[in-house]
């Protein structure tokens, strides 16, 4: 079994046996080292007392003339002590030995214990003895005559018989090692499971805890550290109890509050995969909002134009808008914000998506458009009746002076009605065009489209006697329709020499600036309150109410400006200060995008 997937108990009791054991086996290692040692040693004084003995009692007889009363005493000393004795001259050669015929025995010049002994210290050696055929330990002293060195005087006995002893020693030690054991065992037992029940039991209430269980506090058991720790766990699970009660609570109150939003909530991820998803949006593309979160927005939304939407807000750091039209069962127009997620660390994790549907808005300013077009053409036709009846009535027969001025009257506010009605049917035109895509756009320098709107309004410019002077390089190219753009054109101009004082200057320039065509159109009129300028593209609109009837606007002529630049998919703007002229630039992408 892999150790770490044992019981904790089963991990510290064999621990506790294997400790208890290689105690036991250092202390026996390190008693019977000592007890040898020890052994060795008194067998060393031992030997050595013995030795001083037998030098006492043959005191000034170490000579060879000596040996033949030397070698009965030897031997019956050593009889009696239970010790060998010899005595080795100088020169190697042995005097007498209490067990073997010294005559016979080899030189012992070459012994450790001899040499030590001839050098005037104790000399002490274990080694195998050839003569008795057994192990033996010597001691050699010296033997001093007159303060010289002689010989020296060898004591030994059998090294088997402190071995015996020891053996003996070792067993009882072994045995009483192994009977403790036995008796520590339930002991290390014990121990163990002191130890391994509180962290068992918190196992479990960590186990009930993960669950979801956090009303079961666990026991406070053991010891301080393992009382600390459950005490510790139990406030985590309070704590935590606490925390996701406020969690789930603030949950359904999203989910609740996602749930009655009508504008439809798309979060996706860095990988394009679906956070979250309310009802609302579910609605929209007719997928259900539940378990889909992880899956890819290709999977559950299969609309090409949205996931598009979604790659470019992916792959940029600032908030975008775009609206986008949904094919399927229904067709529907949604205004769609990305704005950027980010994460605890502050590290962008995705992006939200907010869709505004506006498909009703968009029906409805259908039938506006529709409408318009409608009445605009009906009109069309009893104002063209007027007109020539009055007309007809100014070139014929004589009338009252008083019946011509109605008749002028009637005359200028038909053709003003007229250019409303011509107005609106541009305008529609124009809507109509921009929403179905009807409108045709190719590259092609700007210049010749300037030029002609500077025609169009040749005679007005004659009539207030204004300086137009156009600055545009024919190099400049754009994605243009040349009539839709002609006619904003012309409108801006045409603003621009009514509001102009009589000789005054008009001026048009063009410049390419950021991937943009800037048409702009400066006049040095009168000038626009501050006030005004926000609302000055709005359908009917005017600044100067009294003025803009006296020249003749409609009021719709910034509108269809606006509504142009829109179809080039670009933008119009104005900067005017009262009495020192306005400046209208329209701006147009160098490359038309869809």
């Amino acid at each position: 079994m892999n150790l770490t997937r044992r019981r904790f108990v089963w991990q510290l009791y064999p621990s506790y046996l294997i400790l208890i054991t290689l105690i036991l086996l250092f202390v026996g290692w390190y008693v019977s080292s000592e007890l040898h040692h020890f052994h060795y040693h008194q067998t060393a004084e031992d030997l050595r007392a013995r030795a001083l003995l037998v030098e006492r009692q043959l005191e000034g007889h170490f000579s060879r003339n000596e040996r033949d009363w030397l070698d009965p005493l030897i031997k019956t000393l050593g009889e009696q002590s239970g010790t060998r004795i010899s005595i080795i001259l100088l020169d190697g050669s042995v005097l007498v030995d209490s067990h073997e015929n010294a005559s016979q025995m080899d030189n012992h010049s070459q012994r450790p214990e001899i040499i030590q002994a001839i050098s005037g210290k104790q000399g002490t050696s274990i080694r195998f003895s050839q003569t008795l055929g057994q192990s033996l330990m010597y001691v050699a002293m010296p033997i001093y005559v007159e303060k010289e060195i002689v010989g020296s005087l060898r004591t030994a006995l059998p090294v088997s018989d402190i071995d015996a002893t020891l053996n003996g020693i070792y067993g009882r030690f072994i045995g009483g090692g192994f009977l403790l054991a036995i008796l520590l065992a339930p002991i290390c037992w014990w121990l163990s499971r002191r130890i391994s029940y509180p962290l068992e039991a918190m196992t479990d209430g960590a186990q009930r805890f993960s669950s979801g269980d956090l009303k079961s506090p666990l026991a406070v058991i053991g010891s301080v550290e393992t009382r600390r720790l459950a005490e510790a766990m139990n406030l985590m699970a309070a704590k935590l109890d606490e925390r996701i009660g406020q969690e789930v609570e603030q949950r359904s109150e999203l989910e609740t509050l996602l749930g009655c939003m009508i504008e439809g909530i798309i979060a996706v991820d860095n990988d394009e995969r679906l956070i979250r998803l309310n009802s609302a949006a579910a609605d929209f593309f007719s997928v259900s909002f539940q378990q889909q979160t992880g899956r890819s927005i290709q999977e559950v939304i299969r609309q090409a134009e949205l996931q598009r939407f979604i790659r470019q807000a992916l792959s940029q750091d600032i908030p975008i808008e775009e609206e986008l039209v949904m094919h399927g069962e229904e067709k529907r127009y949604l205004r769609v914000q990305a704005t950027p997620l980010t994460g605890k660390e502050g590290d962008r994790i995705g992006v939200l998506i907010v869709l505004h549907d506006l498909t009703r808005l968009r029906q409805l300013e259908s039938v506006r458009r529709d409408f318009v077009a409608n009445v605009s053409h009906e009109l069309k036709t009893p104002i063209t009746a007027i007109r020539g009846s009055v007309e007809t009535l100014l070139d014929g027969a004589p009338i009252e002076e008083a019946g011509q001025r109605f008749l002028q009257i009637i005359l200028k506010q038909s053709e003003r009605l007229n250019a409303l009605v011509e107005d609106l049917l541009n305008l529609s035109r124009i809507e109509q065009g921009e929403t179905q895509g009807k409108w045709k756009f190719s590259r092609q320098s700007l210049l010749p489209t300037l030029e002609s709107a500077k025609n169009a309004c040749e005679s007005l410019l004659l009539q207030q006697k204004i300086n137009l002077e156009i600055d545009c390089p024919e190099t400049v190219i754009a994605r243009i329709n040349s009539s839709l753009l002609e006619q904003a054109i012309i409108n801006l101009l045409t603003n621009a020499i009514k509001y102009s004082e009589a000789g005054g200057q008009v001026d048009v320039d063009v410049a390419e600036v950021d991937g943009e065509i800037r048409i702009r159109v400066h006049d040095y009129g009168c000038g626009i309150e501050k006030e005004h300028l926000p609302r000055l593209f709005e359908r009917f609109y005017r600044a100067d109410q009294a003025r803009s009837r006296s020249l003749g606007g409609t009021g719709l002529g910034l509108a269809i400006v606006k509504h142009v630049a829109h179809a080039h998919r670009g933008d119009v703007q104005v900067n005017s200060q009262p009495g020192e002229g306005s400046c209208f630039t329209l701006l147009i992408p160098t490359t038309r995008t869809k």
